[in-house]
């Protein structure tokens, strides 16, 4: 098993650039840039904040002089989309660097990217596309998380996928996939309670069934985000995971069933179109906070993706 090393300690000669905020217990939002002029005016706002890395990866201008300001006063969490840790090709060694700079510049409390691939010869899709969870498959994503934790010198989140097909070639669950993912690289999960749930009605299986066969001691971060209700061509019901609304009333109750098992984990309202106000957004981070409250006496996690 691959053991990343750890961040530098504050104390040493490599002290860190910004301030070590925990984000243990805490419930946070997708940065949007509309947003900023209202958070800097927010003084009540003590939750994280979550990026694209891809967004981040040019040398300079307004989007890291707005992540600079927020970073000062916020945890923040480093979010991959395009690194294409699925693929059945070779790291991008060029977007591997820049991802590891923007993990030195900003020392983001959580660290995270996909199971899935989005890149082919060259071509970045804008899509997070599934793969066959076979043993060969294992070894491959296995070897990628490897590469990207020695890469960064910490271990890092994979998210699990919403998916809309299911491959013949597969031999194994994605939950039995995913733990077997774990236990080759020591890397932690990020569980998307909202992909648990579009997946398991697209595919007509039950998301309390999954979550129990899910490597839950390992989830250092939750996502949730609102999906989209659609008909297939048979008249089936087809859930688009398009973060483009609110949380919806099921996956909330699936949440409260998560925090229950694991504690005050992290918990991020994604929101990446149709962006509502900055007081509508807030507002379903602090009815996330208030979930992650009522386990007050329960585990709280985070403190150990805060380690430097």
């Amino acid at each position: 098993m691959s053991r990343p090393a750890t961040r530098p300690d504050p104390g040493t000669s490599h002290g860190l650039r910004f301030p070590a905020h925990s984000v243990a217990g805490m419930a946070g939002t997708s940065l949007e840039h509309e947003h900023l002029p209202a958070i800097l005016a927010d003084k009540e706002w003590a939750g994280f904040f979550e990026v694209h890395a891809e967004n981040y990866m040019g040398a300079g201008g307004p989007p890291h002089d707005a992540l600079t300001r927020i970073r000062r006063d916020h945890p923040v969490s480093l979010h991959g989309v395009c690194m294409s840790i699925g693929g059945p090709q070779p790291l991008d060694t060029a977007h591997l660097a820049r991802f590891r700079a923007l993990v030195d510049r900003y020392e983001p409390a959580l660290v995270s990217e996909h199971l899935a691939w989005s890149t082919h010869g060259g071509t970045y899709f804008n899509d997070l596309l599934p793969l066959p969870y076979t043993p060969a498959t294992l070894v491959r994503v296995a070897d990628h998380v490897d590469q990207v934790q020695e890469a960064i010198d910490r271990p890092i989140l994979i998210e699990n996928p919403s998916t809309y097909l299911l491959f013949r070639d597969s031999t194994m669950s994605e939950t039995e996939f995913i733990r077997g993912m774990v236990r080759r690289t020591g890397c932690g999960l990020l569980l998307d309670v909202n992909n648990v749930f579009v997946s398991a009605i697209n595919h007509g299986t039950s998301a309390s069934a999954y979550l129990a066969d899910f490597p839950l001691d390992h989830v250092g971060e939750i996502h949730l985000a609102g999906h989209t209700e659609q008909l297939d061509d048979e008249g089936d019901p087809l859930l688009i995971d398009s973060h483009d609304r609110p949380v919806a009333d099921p996956v909330w109750t699936l949440f409260e069933t998560v925090i229950d098992r694991v504690g005050r984990t992290p918990t991020l309202i994604e929101r990446d179109s149709e962006i509502p106000d900055w007081p509508a957004l807030k507002a379903e981070a602090e009815a996330a906070q208030a979930i992650l409250d009522r386990h007050a006496c329960g585990s709280i996690r985070g403190e150990v993706h805060d380690a430097r």
